[in-house]
């Protein structure tokens, strides 16, 4: 069974290998088969690690591979660790990216066959990282998948690298990465400074060791790490940029890899956690701000990937929101509900992208329900499952959240209970400005409307019944369940808070929050199916459409400045000083060596004049030397 775990990120290493250096020279289908074989492979081989999990209850012990540093003080080894946590996240991840790299086969047959090869070997390699993120036995392993996602975010959001806008963009992510990825590597740092390892293995038996501050300094440093990779108030902005990517990009870090990142972490190190209330309160605070402000933002976008965008962000929030109350189940479970239907959405709008002929103004569709039957069912199931209504997954999950949530504050409860009745709005916004009412795009549009091929439906009904069902696994004991997904965790989540509600209590509050996003859906849908926002938004609805201007605040005090500080740097000490220096030498060399030559005259008479006047300097030099050293011996 070890040898298995081995080859779970071996595969798709192995397809980013075959698709990028045969790129040239393989056919369109034979790329897509490769690359989505491999993740299939990746995925079999997962499952049957779950299972080994679950049915020993105990983490399958992997032997090192090899060791990755060895110092005087420490060693890290290059190993592997196949828990509970890491073996669900293997499910996802795998899982969810099969069907988008399925999906992504007909998605991107106009593209070239040397591009395709390009995304697939892209798409593997992303996944290749993340499976390295998740299974890592030690903070430094991990390190090494989460930067290997970032560069991968990069590549693929920049795909289309002709068009400047996308590659600002693709820099965008990728510098916003690096910020918080400092935060990561301080706190490994530390860590490793006060235990003399970053194994987990290791490192969480020995917390007792650390102090107060060390404890609240590196998961303080920790989270901004995932502030940066998981898109939270203030590393947000990079996300919804992110959709200048192929739609299917957007699935694959929206949904199942890399935003959720920062959640495996932040759950992996629990035990550090729970021992720092400003930590936890840090990490609440941040995820219920950052759900409410992108939800706020998300109410008037008019671009269809756009909103998932800023939705996706706004359930992040709602993740850390969990982590930072102590219900790190709930929060592990939203990660799987939403993968489910935040894929199912994102694949979803690429299927009205791909029908429209890559329109993505929601003000010019409507209509699309009687065009795209498959597309639209799965897509309404999806935003029934985000909106948490019951029996769909997403309602067992967030109102876990909630449920905690409450537990801890009842502030947070009523913060989160708005969000999610704005979440319930805009998705159903979303819903019936494109699905439901009067077609609104062009005649020519409107002739061309058909339903996606069945390699992009097949992908979106296996999610719509993962979105209906997924929520199962996570059942609470009030509505007669056993909660599964928590059993099956509680041997890694060990610190995980206990919120002690009574059944009436958590009953009321499931009422209300179901309520409140059923009158939110019951607006938007009498709203926006009968008479769509076609104009531009005015007042405050335009702060919000502009994002509350919180990209145009970054560039006016951080990109500016810099740019202006960039600028002095290079006109005056790059060019004026360095530069100037260094060429200043080699035009006085070049100036002495003209002025120089100009002594080969040729005529005898010069040269013997310039002979005199040589023997004479140099009589004098030594006359004075002479002189000198008589002084200096008179003198001393």
């Amino acid at each position: 069974m070890n040898k298995l775990v081995y080859l779970v990120p071996l595969f798709p290493l192995a397809g980013f290998l075959i698709n990028g250096l045969l790129r040239k020279s393989l056919s369109k289908g034979i790329i897509g088969f490769i690359g989505s074989a491999a993740i299939l492979a990746s995925f079999v081989v997962s499952l049957v690690l779950f299972f080994q999990v679950k049915g020993s209850g105990a983490a399958i012990p992997v032997e090192p591979l090899f060791t990755f540093i060895n110092a005087d003080t420490f060693k890290i080894d290059f190993a592997f660790q196949v828990d509970q946590l890491s073996s669900l996240f293997l499910l996802i991840i795998t899982g969810v990216g099969f069907l988008i790299h399925v999906y992504s086969a007909a998605y991107m047959h106009e593209e070239p066959e040397q591009h395709v090869g390009r995304y697939f070997a892209y798409l593997n390699l992303f996944v290749f990282s993340m499976l390295l993120l998740v299974m890592g036995a030690n903070y430094v392993i991990m390190f090494i998948g989460w930067e290997g996602v970032g560069l991968c975010s990069y590549l693929l959001i920049g795909y289309w690298f002709k068009n400047n806008d996308y590659n600002y963009a693709a820099k965008k992510a990728f510098i916003m990465n690096r910020i918080g990825d400092l935060g990561f590597l301080l706190a490994v740092f530390w860590l490793l400074s006060k235990l003399g390892t970053v194994s987990f293995n290791e490192v969480f038996p020995q917390v007792s060791r650390l102090t107060p501050t060390d404890i609240t300094g590196i998961t303080v440093l920790l989270f901004v790490g995932a502030m940066g990779k998981s898109a939270q108030i203030p590393l947000y902005t990079w996300l919804p940029d992110a959709m200048a990517g192929p739609t299917p990009v957007s699935a694959l870090i929206h949904a199942a890899t890399m935003v959720t990142a920062g959640i495996y972490m932040v759950a992996r190190s629990n035990a550090l956690y729970s021992l720092s209330e400003v930590a936890q309160h840090l990490v609440a605070i941040v995820g219920i701000a950052t759900a409410l402000l992108s939800a706020t933002i998300a109410i008037k976008q008019n671009d269809i990937k756009k909103v998932l965008a800023y939705s996706t962000v706004s359930q992040l929030g709602y993740m850390f929101l969990g982590l930072g109350v102590g219900a790190y189940t709930g929060a592990v479970f939203h990660v799987m509900t939403h993968a489910f239907f935040k894929a199912l959405l994102f694949l979803g709008a690429g299927s009205v992208i791909h029908a429209m002929h890559h329109e993505q103004d929601i003000r010019n569709m409507g209509g699309l329900k009687k065009h795209l039957p498959a597309t639209h069912w799965t897509f309404l199931l999806a935003c029934i499952a985000i909106s948490g209504i019951p029996p769909f997954s997403g309602f067992f999950s967030k109102d876990e959240i909630l449920a905690a949530a409450y537990a801890h504050s009842p502030v947070y409860w009523v913060l989160g209970v708005i969000g999610a009745a704005m979440t319930a709005f805009y998705m159903f916004r979303l819903y019936a400005t494109t699905f439901l009412g009067q077609f609104r795009g062009t005649h020519e549009q409107e002739h061309h409307l058909h339903e996606s091929p069945k390699a992009m439906t097949i992908p979106l009904i296996i999610l719509a019944v993962l979105s209906v069902i997924g929520g199962m696994v996570g059942v609470p004991e009030v509505l007669g369940g056993h909660h599964e997904l928590h059993a099956f965790l509680a041997p890694v989540l060990t610190t995980e808070t206990h919120h002690e509600i009574s059944h009436s209590t958590e009953y009321a509050l499931m009422g209300i929050s179901v309520a409140v996003a059923a009158v939110a859906i019951f607006i938007a849908v009498s709203k926006y199916s009968k008479k769509p926002e076609l104009g531009e938004p005015a007042g405050f609805g335009k702060v919000l459409a502009d994002k509350w201007y919180i990209d145009e605040l970054y560039n006016n005090i951080i990109v500016k400045p810099l740019g202006a500080l960039a600028g002095v740097l290079k006109n005056v000490v790059e060019k004026s000083g360095i530069d100037g220096a260094v060429n200043g030498v080699g035009r006085f060399v070049k100036y002495s060596a003209r002025q120089l030559r100009l002594l080969q005259s040729g005529q005898v008479g010069g040269y013997i004049l310039f002979m005199v006047l040589s023997i004479v300097v140099l009589f004098l030099l030594f006359w004075n030397q002479a002189m000198i050293t008589q002084f200096l011996n008179k003198i001393f």
